[in-house]
């Protein structure tokens, strides 16, 4: 009896361990699951950190690649073919103008010179004749020798004879200039900074070609360098700036320890296509003719900022179809896409023009998936991170 005891106690005790153990299964399942449903929960709804609009900058200052270029600059071509006799002046030579630059030896244009000379003296000799011829009809008319007839067809060949000589006049005037042309001068004051030609070389009237190299577009080149012209391209969204009282600082790389100020002049009222840039001028004051034409610039703009400009991080910013958009959060923690008008854009910071309001809560970095009115959790991000992304931003 006492042994059935025994067996019937060691049976309950098992399965009261089982009970218990299934009861332990049991309830850290529904735990688990329980845990599932919150992380669940919890994970459908993402979380943001937001931003709000900052007031954009009062003063606008940037840099801009410039070209500067003389104040005028003249490419001297010949007007009489022929060969260079002698050049006079070189690279970087001081001219004035009216300077002899080069003497070019132009037979040809002698031969037709004297040739203009020539067919002048033979028309002048053929009007002296119809004069005489016109006088001597008049006179036999006057005794009703001649026809009036007669007497009208000598008064043509008188005027014929004048129109042929005049005309030779101007041809003879026409190779005259030409002639002169054999002397090539500076058209200012200035300085010689291209020369193309050597003692020898042909030259064509116009072109400035000669036949042995065949690369010279010009036999000169002077340039007046007591001002220079400065062009930059300004991008359109800064194009508000330019007016008159503009003031540039300017560098170049030859002087790096030099800065030059520049006065605005004028600009392009248009815009390329290609770069969206208008092309801007600004003059340069060169009395020592420190600063040569072509030189590569680094202009350095400040103006007064537009009004009403906000900045957001760029990492906000949401390119979908309808356009640029930024991710707000609302009062009740859902976001809402708002379409924006942005102005110029960096990195890190853009400039918006209209669609923000102060205090708005715009989300940074807005995750792909995110859709129109769905529930956000607005968190505050750990210190290394913020710390790290104003770094960034900075």
């Amino acid at each position: 009896m006492a042994r059935s005891i025994r067996q019937y106690s060691g049976l309950f005790l098992v399965a009261g361990v089982l009970v218990l153990a299934s009861g332990y299964v049991i309830v850290e399942r529904m735990h688990s699951a329980h845990e599932v449903k919150l992380v669940t929960e919890h994970s459908a709804v993402p979380d943001v950190e937001v931003v709000t609009p900052e007031p954009g900058a009062k003063m606008l200052a940037l840099t801009l690649p410039g070209t500067i270029d003389a104040w005028y600059q003249a490419p001297i071509y010949p007007q009489a073919s022929g060969y260079v006799k002698m050049w006079y002046k070189d690279f970087g030579s001081d001219v004035k103008a009216g300077d002899v630059l080069a003497e070019i030896n132009a037979p040809g244009l002698d031969a037709q010179y004297a040739q203009a000379k020539a067919d002048l003296e033979a028309q002048s000799a053929k009007y002296n004749l119809t004069v005489v011829s016109a006088n001597r009809w008049h006179a036999m008319a006057q005794s009703q020798a001649v026809s009036g007839q007669s007497v009208s067809v000598a008064d043509a060949n008188r005027k014929s004879g004048y129109a042929e000589m005049q005309a030779s006049e101007h041809n003879l005037d026409r190779f005259a200039a030409l002639e002169k042309f054999k002397t090539v001068v500076s058209p200012f004051d200035g300085v010689v900074t291209s020369r193309d030609i050597n003692v020898g070389d042909y030259v064509s009237a116009g072109g400035g070609e000669h036949s042995a190299s065949g690369d010279a577009n010009q036999m000169f080149v002077v340039s007046d360098m007591h001002r220079m012209r400065l062009f930059v391209s300004v991008p359109e969204v800064f194009s508000y700036m330019l007016k008159p009282g503009l003031t540039a600082t300017v560098s170049v790389p030859q002087f790096p320890n030099k800065v030059f100020e520049a006065q605005f002049l004028t600009v392009a009222k248009g815009y390329d296509p290609n770069t969206r840039t208008a092309v801007t001028e600004f003059t340069i004051e060169n009395p020592d003719h420190l600063l040569w034409p072509g030189t590569f610039a680094s202009v350095h703009l400040k103006a007064p900022a537009e009004g009403g400009i906000w900045q957001i991080p760029t990492s906000t910013l949401v390119f979908q179809e309808a356009g640029m958009q930024v991710a707000v959060v609302g009062s009740d923690n859902h976001a809402h896409f708002r379409s924006i008008v942005v102005g110029r854009m960096a990195d890190t910071r853009t400039d918006v023009i209209s669609g923000l309001q102060p205090g708005d809560r715009i989300i940074r970095n807005p995750p792909a998936d995110l859709l129109e009115n769905q529930e956000v959790r607005v968190v505050t991000p750990a210190k290394g991170y913020e710390r790290e992304d104003a770094e960034i931003e900075g």
